[in-house]
């Protein structure tokens, strides 16, 4: 196990080995999902027991029982308000409790219900908005959701729910000399009604079910999985018709419209640290996101299937490969056959958990998805702006040399980041006493430049007698358990180290309170964290990852393995909001996430490489992200591993200044590649894409506010905005910033000219550099040059800018606004301009200034969007350019009640 330890980290510390397939599971390798696969679309053995139901004005409940095994569920059902529905199934009687995931949730969500009718093969029930009804069929159970006389969503259609009871050991329960243990297995092992009398032996053992390889044991590669209660996994299908487009489910390397899956293996989210990932395929990556967005051009949908444990999603269509003549050739013959998507989920272990969107517009379910997780954490401004980060800056003097280096080349910034090495020995909240002697020296030197640094803290922990943190977590009892009871440990980059519970809440307490000034040495208020390698990621583990029957309290490992990051990132989010006393809002970079996650903070598209296609591959991954709510996503710009082309390192940084988190990162053996090291020209052309950035950072800092407010993305695909039009269902090499700026990045070498396409059919778009009008609904061929990044305003808004382009976001705090009037056919437009103070939490104390900006009659307006709040900002409107008016004789302007005229030759 040493030696093949020593080899994995040779072989990741070269950079220069693509991801292993191999050491990460098929479906054919876990156990789990083979067996559920294997099960076929037909008549399903589960029929509703309508005699149980009971219904109040919250929700139903009823029994299923399969008529396999007699195995009975118990199926909840609830309508929340905001046209939400959640579908829960869970054994009726467990022999233990099975594990519900907590936390995710912002709170319960309300709840109204009522009964419409009821026969013997089924019962209708309202669900309050417009037609709108929810139809249990009970032989075979089916559940469908209908809007008028059109289904929108049917559950267990194909009949592929299946839900693996708990149960104990045939041998252990053979050789028990304990009648009532006895008879307890008997009723575990072969479930029956409760008013039924138990089986005569010879029955119970004609009934028993067939045992396959894997459901108490598996293997994979040296790793064994004892599963002491047998397999648990459960499956459901979800048919929806009239859909051809299906989204989300992130961390996946990907298009951003889901692929079927017929012919190869299932979407995986299973949190994992594969490095240099492969492209285009369902491989799970750090983070899992089980949420899967439905679109049509009359509407869009969505599923939550909230489960943390492994988990597989199947997608079929009834159009897959069908090309657009194809698709046509049906309609001219007459076929009428309804376009639909089907999807499975399969989950090792868990219930059955499920939210059901019912939209009907994309900004509905996020709305719907965000009462549900939340609502992206509003980030301090500064976090915003550029970050310069690499495995690892050597010592404070080669901090201090590229904090120079910045200011010398005239390229702003706001972090500078140090990995791993910055600490004394792996050991996180320290530093390197030779390297990093005096930390708040070099601290103060960056802060005295209204600039800031993060620095990383994994959750691995150093085992190590003489290291404060790891005692604590020891005699606190606070890491996680081995099956046999130890404390769990597995090599990472300390070596041997401690995983904390980080599902535990009084870890996370205590954890929070490490990052209190006077507990991190060395930390000061313009220090933040990054927290990476938390899938968990474990060097000797199976798929280097934790052992599933490894113990959380009551809970094996298996049952919340995707929330392990989501922990690590909210205990270390707290940490910050807690040392400041709850004045300053946090920033913190998480690579492994859930359903939640963007509560706390960033996160990133992982370890990347230095190639064209993982540039590309960046659009669809935030994409991806941000339909489920994680607004705050960036790819490490330059690719973590390799060594860029200078085209490829301009184009990256093009692309980046236009993607939420911008940061460029890279990998220990590398070649330094800090902006100005590829001569002038290159350094220029960095510039000029870091300075748009900045320029840009008061509609960036607006986005993030909506984002914070709604759930909305901030970088979205375009068929949000036009959700009619199916020429933007499948696009992902372009995307809207908000609704009003379209970007068309650069991705492929040595191109002369790209295509966007512009949308609708009665707007127009402005090129943001030459202010050249174009109409919407066209395909445009836009040539391009190395220095070239295709950005659109949005005929018809109006966007903030600051034109004083300083060495950080901070030094521009009191400087001046321009406002970018771009007019509509109508010659109208419309926008917003927020201000706060940028880094506390006094916005939530109605501390900010926020107005509706419009153009109408030639006249520009602004109307107060929050009358009770009060902020004094030093800022002003310097400059106002309006994109495609004619030259007005004379210029008036209004403010306090006083008048300015100007003659248009001034």
């Amino acid at each position: 196990m040493a030696s093949a330890l020593v080899l994995w980290l040779a072989v990741y510390l070269s950079g220069t080995w693509a991801v292993d397939k191999g050491n990460f599971k098929t479906c054919d390798q876990s156990s789990f999902c083979k067996r559920q696969r294997a099960l076929k679309p037909g008549e399903s053995p589960y029929r509703a027991l309508l005699e149980t139901m009971e219904l109040t004005n919250t929700r139903l409940t009823l029994q299923l029982i399969n008529d396999n095994n007699k195995v009975h569920l118990l199926l909840e059902l609830y309508r929340l308000q905001g046209n939400i529905t959640r579908v829960k199934i869970n054994e009726l009687k467990p022999l233990k409790p099975r594990y519900e995931v907590p936390d995710v949730l912002i709170r319960e969500p309300p709840t109204d219900l009522s009964l419409l009718s009821q026969d013997e093969n089924g019962v209708v029930l309202s669900l309050g908005v417009e037609s709108q009804r929810v139809i249990i069929s009970a032989r075979p159970f089916r559940l469908d959701i209908v809007e008028g006389h059109e289904v929108l969503m049917s559950l267990n259609s194909r009949g592929l729910l299946a839900f693996e009871h708990l149960r104990m050991r045939k041998d252990t329960c053979r050789f028990s000399q304990d009648i009532m243990v006895l008879s307890e297995c008997l009723i575990f092992l072969f479930p029956i009604s409760p008013a039924s009398p138990l089986p005569p032996l010879s029955t119970a053992k004609e009934e028993e079910e067939k045992v396959e390889e894997g459901m108490w044991e598996e293997t994979f590669k040296s790793h064994s999985d004892g599963k002491p209660n047998g397999p648990s996994s459960v499956s459901l299908d979800f048919s929806l018709p009239g859909v051809e487009h299906v989204y989300g489910i992130p961390e996946h390397a990907d298009t951003l419209r889901l692929k079927t899956t017929d012919n190869g293996d299932p979407y995986r989210l299973y949190n994992l640290d594969v490095f240099q990932y492969e492209l285009y395929n369902p491989m799970a990556l750090y983070g899992a996101v089980p949420v899967m967005l439905a679109h049509h051009a009359q509407r869009t949908t969505g599923v939550f299937w909230l489960n943390a444990a492994e988990t597989w999603v199947d997608i079929s269509s009834n159009t897959a490969g069908k090309t657009v003549f194809g698709k046509m050739l049906d309609y001219v013959q007459g076929s009428s056959e309804t376009p639909q998507t089907d999807v499975r989920w399969i989950s090792e272990s868990g219930i059955i958990d499920v939210f059901i969107m019912l939209g009907p517009t994309p900004k509905d379910v996020f709305s719907q998805y965000a009462s549900l997780t939340g609502t992206q954490s509003f980030p301090p401004l500064t976090s915003l702006g550029y970050h310069q980060c690499r495995w690892n800056y050597n010592d404070q003097e080669d901090v201090q040399s590229v904090d120079a280096g910045f200011d010398e080349h005239d390229i702003p910034y706001d972090f500078i980041w140090l990995d791993i090495e910055h600490t004394d020995g792996k050991r996180y909240f320290t530093w390197d006493p030779h390297k990093f002697a005096t930390p708040k020296e070099m601290l103060q030197g960056i802060m005295d430049k209204k600039r800031k640094m993060v620095a990383i803290v994994d959750p691995h922990i150093k085992v190590d007698s003489n290291y404060k943190i790891h005692n604590e977590i020891r005699s606190r009892g606070f890491y996680i358990k081995n099956k046999d009871g130890g404390d769990y440990e597995g090599w990472c980059w300390p070596g041997s180290a401690g995983y904390p519970d980080f599902t535990r809440a009084d870890m996370r307490a205590w954890w929070a309170s490490m990052f209190a000034y006077d507990q991190y040495e060395g930390s000061m208020e313009n220090l933040y964290t990054w927290n990476d390698m938390n899938e968990p990621s474990v060097f000797n583990g199976p798929e280097v990852t934790m052992h599933k029957d490894a113990m959380h309290g009551d809970w094996e490992h298996r049952d919340v393995h995707n929330l392990y990051g989501f922990y690590v990132q909210m205990a270390t989010a707290e940490g910050l909001i807690q040392r400041s006393g709850g004045v300053e809002r946090p920033f913190v970079l998480t690579r492994a996430f859930f359903a939640g996650s963007q509560r706390y903070g960033a996160v990133w598209t992982g370890d990347n490489a230095a190639e064209w296609d993982h540039l590309k591959i960046s659009i669809p991954m935030c994409l991806s992200l941000g339909l489920v709510g994680i607004s705050f996503c960036g790819a490490d710009v330059g690719g973590f591993f390799k060594s860029p082309s200078t085209e490829l390192l301009v184009r990256w940084y093009q692309t980046g200044a236009y993607q939420p988190f911008f940061r460029a990162h890279a990998h220990l053996d590398t070649p330094r590649r800090e902006p100005w090291l590829f001569g002038p020209e290159n350094t220029a052309l960095i510039r000029d894409a870091v300075r748009q950035r900045y320029t840009l950072m008061p509609y960036w800092y607006l986005q993030f506010y909506q984002a914070h407010r709604t759930g909305q993305p901030v970088m979205r695909p375009l068929w949000v905005e036009y959700p009619q039009d199916p020429a933007t269902f499948a696009l992902d090499d372009e995307f809207l910033i908000g609704r009003d700026l379209l970007v068309h990045p650069v991705t492929e070498e040595g191109v002369r000219g790209v295509t966007a396409y512009l949308p609708g059919k009665d707007e127009v778009w402005f090129d943001v550099h030459t202010f050249q009008k174009h109409n919407g609904a066209q395909n445009l061929y836009i040539p391009v040059t190395i220095s070239s990044i295709p950005v659109f305003q949005r005929g018809g808004s109006i966007i903030p800018r600051k034109l004083r382009v300083r060495r950080s976001s901070s030094c521009m705090e009191h400087d001046p606004y321009s406002l970018y009037v771009a007019l509509n056919p109508q010659r109208t437009a419309e926008g917003e301009l927020y201000i706060d103070d940028g880094h506390t939490f006094n916005y939530e104390k109605k501390e900010f200034v926020h107005r509706r900006l419009s153009f109408a009659n030639n006249l520009l307006s602004s109307v107060d969007l929050a009358p009770d709040a009060q902020f004094t900002t030093h800022s002003w409107i310097e400059r106002i350019i309006i994109l495609g008016a004619s030259k007005p004789s004379k210029v008036t302007l209004k403010t306090a009640g006083k008048c300015f005229t100007m003659d248009s030759s001034r």
